[in-house]
């Protein structure tokens, strides 16, 4: 597989995204610029779709309750109430830059999956949602791109 597709499909991953997948871009040797278009286009897809599919994503949990895959509805709960109790006090503060901030942080839990969850839990506007997502997503992969290069040690 060359390089361009697996880093922009690792950057579609939940929890991975485009900031690890610069890191392992970068890792592999991959070139510079090639890694930073196919993680920022990963970030960019997600960002667009992710706040158009979670309504029919949760239509679908709740009708796998009824059905012999309920322990994949229950765990899609489970995390669906993990990230209310977590982006909550970020997004209820701060808005849109609460937002950002949330989906920018380079840590597991966190990111564009779990930010256009949390958006969509909190009944934030569409037209706020996937700006503070790309804008997050972003800033995300440049938080780890300097040190991932060296920069910061």
């Amino acid at each position: 597989m060359n390089g361009f597709l697996e880093v922009f499909l690792l950057s579609l991953v939940p929890t991975f995204e485009g900031r690890y997948a610069i890191v392992y871009g970068i890792g592999m040797g991959y070139p510079l610029w090639e890694t930073l278009l196919s993680a920022s286009l990963g970030v960019l897809l997600l960002s667009l779709l992710l706040p158009a599919l979670l309504p029919y994503i949760d239509r679908l949990m709740l009708w796998l309750e009824g059905t012999f895959l309920r322990k994949v509805a229950h765990l899609y709960l489970y995390y669906v109430e993990r990230v209310r109790k977590k982006a909550h006090p970020y997004v209820e503060r701060w808005g849109f830059i609460g937002l950002t901030i949330f989906v920018a942080i380079p840590l597991p839990g966190t990111g564009v999956w779990t930010g256009a969850l949390a958006a969509y839990l909190l009944a934030i506007e569409k037209r706020q949602t996937v700006p503070a997502l790309i804008l997050g997503g972003l800033l995300s992969m440049a938080i780890t791109l300097f040190p991932a290069l060296g920069i910061f040690g």
